[in-house]
């Protein structure tokens, strides 16, 4: 029986091909969305998720508001390093300031700080090499800039041993950062530049004490326990105020990150099975114009002795039918327009999530269930000799 109704909802569908189509229009629109949403939604989660691993989830990152009158200097920071044994410690600051090199001029912005900073947030060179404990303690005029800037100043050149004007004073490019990519998948457009703390503090008038600084704690002791060693520290010296400093945990921002994003893949989803719901009221509305119009066919077949179910399975098949065929063309357009995306942004890996086609494949079978089973019931409820006698 099964076999027979889905040959004859498959005649139906193909009777009618523009219909058909028109039908599953809401169908397809509704899996495209989902299908495509979810997709780069979880593939752009998977690379966040990477990127932050990649800089370790055991870092810290103190900011200090307030100083009560006790300015942070430099060398105190390092030396939190040998005192209390964390395995990376680096003072931060940054400054906007106008790079120059011969008739080029654009705005830099540098980050004054100490080697183990690289080591902290993953910095790779391409070629040359970072600024050295030796170049913080000197105040020697050295940087490592990212790719845009050495291929802006440099013209593409080799920029290491070459000087360039940052603030109105020759620094000499020691190093040059491979190319990243930014948070859309787009290389970063910025001029940038890494210099040691203490140089940052002759070239800029605004960086004197420390305001911020990085730690990853200690082999073998968790985050929160390096965050309550420094909690206690920082509270003893700003005078028990709290307010004075904060803290930031970088499990906890990688935990908040993967809230954020699991919600709005659901908010996304959710969205998209509107429309699937609505592709399902068009389901609806044509296969009761589809039971009206065969109407003499129907009354024929319960003459010569169809069966309730027979009827029933007859027009449920053929709604089903239209949903999955809808559901394959919005998978094999998700497809396309992922392949696209994932081409303009190779960063991110974008692909197909078998678990959201899988969803999209039993959603779609759903909706031609419940929005084909009024129409068919009432193709199985009508009376034969009725039936016959309308056509």
């Amino acid at each position: 029986m099964i076999l027979q109704s889905l040959k004859m909802a498959w005649k139906a569908i193909a009777t009618n091909k523009m219909r058909a189509f028109l039908t599953m229009l809401g169908v397809i629109i509704g899996v495209t969305s989902l299908v495509v949403l979810v997709s780069l939604v979880n593939s752009a989660t998977k690379s966040v998720t990477d990127t932050i691993s990649s800089l370790g989830n055991d870092m810290l990152t103190v900011s200090i508001s307030d100083n009560k009158d006790k300015p942070l200097a430099w060398q105190e920071v390092m030396a939190l390093q040998d005192q209390y044994g964390f395995a990376e410690v680096a003072p931060l600051a940054t400054a906007s300031v106008t790079a120059k090199k011969g008739s080029t001029s654009d705005t830099i912005r540098l980050t004054g700080t100490t080697p183990g900073y690289a080591a902290i947030q993953g910095l790779t060179l391409a070629y040359g090499s970072f600024f050295n404990v030796a170049d913080v303690n000197n105040n020697t005029y050295v940087a490592v800039v990212n790719s845009y800037t050495a291929q802006t100043l440099f013209a593409g050149g080799s920029a290491v041993g070459q000087t360039v004007s940052l603030g109105g004073v020759a620094v000499q490019i020691v190093g040059v950062l491979e190319d990243e990519e930014g948070v859309l998948g787009f290389n970063s457009q910025s001029l940038e530049a890494y210099i040691p703390y203490t140089t940052l503090m002759r070239i800029s008038d605004s960086v004197r004490e420390v305001g911020s600084f990085v730690v990853v704690p200690p082999a073998g002791q968790t985050a929160d326990q390096a965050q309550a060693t420094l909690t206690a520290l920082l509270l003893n010296r700003l005078d028990g105020d709290a307010e004075a400093f904060s803290i930031v945990n970088a499990t906890d921002i990688a935990n908040a990150m993967e809230s954020v994003i699991g919600t709005m893949t659901f908010m996304l989803g959710g969205i998209a099975a509107i429309s699937l719901l609505v592709g399902g009221i068009g389901i609806m509305n044509i296969m009761l114009v589809s039971v009206t119009e065969r109407t003499r066919e129907i009354g024929i077949r319960k003459a010569v002795g169809a069966s309730y179910a027979s009827i029933m399975a007859q027009f449920l098949i053929e709604a089903i039918l239209i949903s999955l065929i809808g559901c394959a063309i919005g998978i094999l357009l998700s497809w396309g327009i992922v392949f696209v995306i994932g081409a303009l942004a190779p960063a991110y890996n974008f692909g197909l999530s078998i678990g959201v086609i899988g969803i999209a494949v039993a959603f779609s079978a759903l909706v031609g269930i419940v929005f084909g089973s009024y129409p068919a019931s009432k193709a199985a409820h009508k009376n034969p000799v009725e039936a016959l006698r309308s056509a």
